[in-house]
């Protein structure tokens, strides 16, 4: 019974969480307060605060990396930009020249296109998280090479174990093989909903692919939308 209890105050305080972030006003629960006053406390859930915080001080920890060659080439470290607790991780393949001048993830045409995207799920990109498999433009904008990608996985992941998201969306070939470590095609990897440590993943093509392949979109739409129906059917 008092296990069930916790249990229900946990899934309120995610709800309530969950509300703060995503429609940005301030809610209070009188009955989660009741229970604060007397009695062991729910276990607190992390705030966007923290995650801000944490997600913050990783990124002054590694920007002036050169643990690969791409840290003597780069103009700016693109470590990512959005919601630190956002419930939908975008993770694509490395920055492109845009994004080397302003540091920021996808904000050039591929970025607008999944802006675009993002908008067409119903919801706005600064609700959900978007980083790269390499933090730094390859030269040209050429695929990372195995060595590039290896040096900036624990980046990767440490990103993902401080936002926490409950889905992630794998832009392109390159970003599903970093996260899934495997070697198969796109179109082998489509279509299926894979894990990454207990993570839901979904992979769909990348924006700069769209940009080359208009008939692609159709595809990527049914992928974006299952994307969202599995993240609307979890549990808060």
């Amino acid at each position: 019974m008092e296990a069930d209890r916790a249990q229900l105050l946990n899934q309120a305080r995610r709800y309530l969480e969950d509300l703060r972030l995503f429609e940005g006003g301030e809610f209070i629960a009188p009955v989660l307060q009741q229970e604060e006053q007397g009695g062991d406390p729910a276990p607190a859930l992390p705030s966007a605060r923290d995650q801000a915080g944490e997600l913050e001080a990783f990124r002054l920890q590694i920007c002036e990396c050169t643990r690969c060659p791409l840290g003597q080439t780069r103009q700016r470290f693109v470590f990512g930009d959005g919601d630190p607790g956002a419930g939908i991780l975008f993770v694509g393949e490395g920055p492109g020249e845009e994004e080397d001048r302003q540091g920021l993830p996808f904000v050039g045409a591929a970025g607008q296109l999944l802006t675009k995207i993002i908008e067409a799920m119903k919801m706005q990109r600064s609700q959900v998280y978007i980083c790269n498999a390499v933090k730094c433009r390859p030269p040209g904008n050429r695929t990372p090479a195995p060595e590039e990608l290896a040096a900036c996985a624990p980046y990767l992941e440490r990103q993902i174990e401080i936002i926490q998201p409950r889905i992630i969306c794998a832009l392109g070939r390159t970003a599903a093989q970093a996260l899934l470590q495997i070697n198969s095609p796109l179109g082998a990897l489509r279509g299926r909903l894979h894990q990454y440590r207990g993570i839901p993943v979904v992979v769909t093509y990348h924006p700069a692919a769209l940009l080359r392949h208009a008939e692609w979109k159709r595809q990527t739409w049914e992928d974006v939308k299952w994307l969202r129906r599995e993240y609307d059917g979890m549990e808060l």
